[in-house]
């Protein structure tokens, strides 16, 4: 079983900036990729970037040239660095990480941070 926990969120100003963290733990043989994800009330959940094992990333467009994302050098932590904050960031943002286990493939999620973006 694996797990992932976020942190990291909370209220910020307009153009303020965020960095939130997600570990991941458990029986993990590898981790292929991770991302970040964000639900805004009344919405489904969007993709805001990832980044795989081998270092590439994507972006929505919505955050690209605002938002980046980095591992640690363990691999099991993954960040979102959020700059430029805009009210339409506000969304509570969860982590994902897909991977293997020495049994099975994962695809786990966080159970979410909120962030708020006040204007």
């Amino acid at each position: 079983q694996v797990q992932l926990v976020e942190s990291g969120g909370g209220l910020v100003q307009a153009g303020g900036s965020l960095r939130l963290s997600c570990v991941a733990s458990g029986s993990i043989l590898e981790i292929s990729a991770m991302g970040w994800y964000r639900r805004t009330p009344g919405n489904q959940r969007e993709l805001v970037g990832t980044i795989t094992s081998g270092g590439s990333t994507y972006f929505a467009d919505p955050v690209k040239g605002r938002f980046t994302i980095s591992t640690s050098s363990a691999k099991n932590t993954v960040y979102l660095q959020m700059n430029s904050l805009k009210s339409e960031d506000t969304a509570v943002y969860y982590c994902n990480a897909q991977g293997r286990t020495p049994h099975t493939r994962f695809d786990s999620w966080g159970q979410g941070t909120q962030v708020t973006v006040s204007s």
